[in-house]
């Protein structure tokens, strides 16, 4: 089944030239179906291509997924049209009263700022602990897990000294667990941020269920004591060529970075890299819509509130 996105959301030409299946909502108006309900927070720079990233995997998926776009607040993006943000992103005074089935939270580049220095933090806070009773499942990602881990543990975030980039083997933990069902014992996974998220920090501190994890990555998936939050600390979402704009961005700013691991042949980053992970993405999307949203979200759930 498709996803339903706005009538002139620029991610729907590039996803129909990849030969995604969208419906735009006028044709959904049409379908006698009750679609999922998925409240998208993107806190991410370049916008537009993050959405295109996210629908990419959620299409992937039987489900019909409705998408609702939110915005922490009214800050002027740097990089995504004001008309963009006008014309296809509500406020959450616009959608506080409604209930979701389910909600992302993508990562935000932030570097090392302490969440005091974060001028929207308030108010992402106010929403995440919104989250708790209008949503029916929210995955967090890179960023967002450690937003998540402050606001609903008081869990201060750790920083790094030097930026964890590349692609990484993550190993699955002995648990079994709908949300890793068909994956590989070992698989590769996205990481680009600058803090971490050690195991026992989240064992001591937290309820979080790690499903998988690695030494040099920490937590990458792990999932809250009552299922109702989904952790994910990498970038699954990323396209072949995110690292490698990341990784020239930061060369232009003199950050001198180094050479995201595991990611161009050879290390060499003049060849062009291979994506060793979207298989993975893809199914851990799936599963989450599947089996933390579909099978936990009551059919009319205003009336169960």
């Amino acid at each position: 089944m498709p996803i339903n996105i706005p009538n002139d959301l620029p991610a729907k030409a590039i996803l129909n030239s990849e030969q995604v299946f969208v419906m735009t909502e006028d044709r959904s108006l049409h379908q006698d179906i009750r679609p999922l309900n998925l409240l998208f927070l993107n806190l991410m720079p370049k916008k537009i291509n993050t959405e295109v990233q996210y629908l990419r995997k959620l299409s992937n998926t039987p489900l019909q997924v409705n998408i609702t776009f939110l915005r922490v607040d009214d800050h002027i993006s740097k990089n995504t049209p004001q008309s963009h943000m006008d014309n296809f992103y509500k406020d959450f005074d616009e959608i506080k009263d409604k209930i979701f089935d389910g909600m992302i939270v993508t990562g935000a580049a932030l570097d090392q700022t302490e969440f005091k220095d974060v001028t929207y933090w308030l108010n992402l806070k106010k929403i995440l602990l919104w989250s708790t009773k209008n949503v029916t499942s929210t995955l967090f990602s890179c960023w967002g897990v450690a937003a998540a881990l402050k606001a609903f543990y008081d869990v201060d975030i750790i920083f790094r000294q030097d930026k964890l980039s590349g692609i990484y083997e993550i190993e699955l933990s002995s648990k079994i667990d709908t949300l890793t069902r068909g994956f590989d014992d070992v698989f590769k996974a996205p990481i680009s941020r600058y803090c971490d998220f050690p195991l026992d920090v989240i064992s001591e501190k937290t309820d979080i269920n790690v499903l998988a994890s690695s030494r040099e990555v920490g937590l990458y998936l792990g999932v809250s004591g009552n299922g109702k939050q989904v952790y994910v600390s990498g970038h699954p979402e990323y396209d072949v060529d995110t690292l490698d704009q990341e990784y020239h961005r930061d060369l232009a700013a003199n950050k001198s970075p180094n050479i995201p691991i595991n990611y161009y042949p050879d290390n060499d980053p003049n060849k062009a890299p291979l994506c060793s992970w979207r298989g993975h993405s893809s199914l851990l999307f799936c599963n989450w819509l599947n089996y933390y949203v579909y099978q936990e979200t009551p059919y009319d759930p205003y009336q169960s509130k």
